[in-house]
């Protein structure tokens, strides 16, 4: 049986590797690239927390492998997100555009003097 689970919000790994494979299916080594990137190196994912999440995402009907080769006498699966899997990436990134929003709103409020603005292209106050 497939459950996906959107109620709680995705731990950031999480987040991070369905996110990774929103723009094209993608192996464990390249998932590990991928994600780092997307943190900017502030997340880098090990081999055994890698395979645990895609396990569970796999049951959750998140992703699904694509295909599987053998690399140098080695199974390599490419592993791809799901229409499940987009609805819940699509799900997080309302979610977070919320949170978000609302804090720029009270960063407003609660700071004196003018109301704070996220500074654009390195242009900042």
């Amino acid at each position: 049986m497939v459950t996906v689970m959107t109620e709680r919000p995705l731990r950031e790994p999480t987040l991070l590797l369905i996110t990774a494979l929103a723009d094209a299916p993608r192996h464990g080594y390249a998932l590990i690239q991928e994600v780092a990137a997307i943190s900017g190196g502030r997340v880098r994912l090990r081999a055994g927390t890698l395979y645990g999440a895609l396990d569970r995402l796999l049951g959750q009907g998140i992703v699904r492998v694509e295909r599987e080769e053998v690399v140098d006498s080695r199974l390599r699966r490419t592993y791809a997100l799901t229409d499940a899997g987009y609805e819940v990436l699509a799900t997080e990134a309302d979610r977070l555009r919320t949170t978000a929003r609302e804090a720029e709103r009270r960063i407003g409020l609660g700071r004196p003097g003018p109301a704070l603005r996220p500074a654009r292209d390195g242009a900042g106050a």
